[in-house]
């Protein structure tokens, strides 16, 4: 064999392992960013703007442990958190639970005394 004709194994070869390996890190990194859930200090933030549209908050809290969540056939990840604020004069107390992965409210109860 020619030395050229070597070389032309060695170079497809190159460009072979280095396309799997650009395909390998682009579907890895895509399922990632799928799986990877939200920081619940950013979840609590985005609960608290919503808060705030409507009146000041006097305080809040969330949970840092994600809870499991099964709806039916939906699967997925919560965080759960508290938002107290003022209305006519009174403390009034909320419990929420928000999507892990996108932030999203799911439910939102108002705690009476």
């Amino acid at each position: 064999m020619t030395q050229t004709g070597e070389f032309g194994y060695f170079k497809s070869g190159l460009a072979l392992g280095m396309g799997v390996g650009v395909l390998g890190g682009v579907a890895s990194t895509m399922w990632y960013q799928r799986q990877k859930t939200m920081d619940a200090d950013l979840v609590l933030e985005k609960v608290k703007q919503a808060f705030l549209k409507e009146g000041p908050v006097e305080g809040s809290w969330i949970e840092f442990d994600q809870k499991p969540l099964r709806k039916f056939a939906i699967h997925s990840k919560i965080y759960t958190g508290g938002i107290t604020r003022y209305e006519d004069g009174r403390l009034v107390q909320y419990a929420f639970s928000a999507d892990a992965y996108t932030g999203t409210v799911i439910d939102v109860t108002r705690i009476t005394e």
